[in-house]
């Protein structure tokens, strides 16, 4: 088995090894991994944070041994808490990060970070504010920072850099926690699921105080929230219908 870990300050991930295929997800710089299959160009890899699996260039991530793969797994997990900050490496180049990026991994990279680190578990009440960083962020299916993010990779996005783990997809997210039966029931942090008309879950959102959401739809944006679904006061309808609300925190 090989490891390695992203240098770079985004990676795409994608379904085939083909840089014209779906981007499935992104690495951020110091997000490790293991390689399941390498070929002469891209490897396959699982993420260690969420176990999500796609493709790679091979020019794009650093090879680590399973020592060091070890111990950023069990390591604390340092995290970028600033929308933009820079990476000083060993040549006294900067290289521009992103907000959720994983600075744990900087000193096996030999790279040094003087920029805002968070760690740990946060209380709930955190989750919003991190949340509002992402605010006007456009819509990029695959994406996770504030240049370009999906629905799930928003959300996860929130809790990772508040210290807790959700999966990659809306679906599988919305099997993590516990069920709450009304609105009523959940507080600012919970999570809220939409399905579709097939009945499949292929949205997610961050619940806010006085039945308000946010959300990704276009862009990262503000609705509101009723037993019904999600209401865009813009459009006056109903973009989202609500299947589950899941208390995770």
């Amino acid at each position: 088995m090989q490891y390695g870990v992203c240098h770079l300050s985004i990676v795409p991930i994608r379904v085939q090894p083909d840089d014209c295929t779906e981007m499935v997800s992104q690495l951020l710089y110091g997000e490790h991994f293991k390689v399941l299959e390498g070929r002469k160009k891209w490897s396959r890899i699982r993420v260690a944070h969420d176990q999500c699996e796609g493709w790679v260039p091979n020019s794009q991530f650093n090879f680590i041994n399973e020592l060091d793969y070890e111990a950023l797994t069990s390591g604390p997990q340092k995290i970028s808490s600033d929308v933009i900050s820079h990476i000083c490496a060993n040549n006294g180049m900067l290289l521009p990060i992103l907000l959720g990026s994983m600075i744990s991994s900087s000193p096996l990279l030999n790279h040094s970070f003087e920029g805002t680190i968070i760690e740990g578990e946060k209380p709930k009440s955190s989750l919003v504010d991190t949340a509002f960083l992402y605010l006007n962020a456009p819509y990029l299916k695959g994406g996770k920072t504030p240049f370009g993010i999906d629905c799930p990779g928003f959300t996860q996005m929130v809790y990772k850099i508040n210290g807790h783990s959700l999966q990659r997809a809306a679906e599988g997210q919305s099997k993590q926690g516990e069920a709450l039966s009304f609105i009523e029931e959940s507080e600012p942090g919970d999570l809220a699921f939409f399905d579709n008309n097939e009945g499949i879950i292929d949205h997610v959102g961050i619940i806010l105080k006085d039945n308000y959401i946010i959300h990704v739809h276009g862009h990262v944006r503000i609705d509101r929230l009723d037993h019904t679904g999600i209401f865009n006061t813009e459009e006056k309808l109903y973009t989202h219908q609500l299947r589950v609300i899941k208390k995770i925190v």
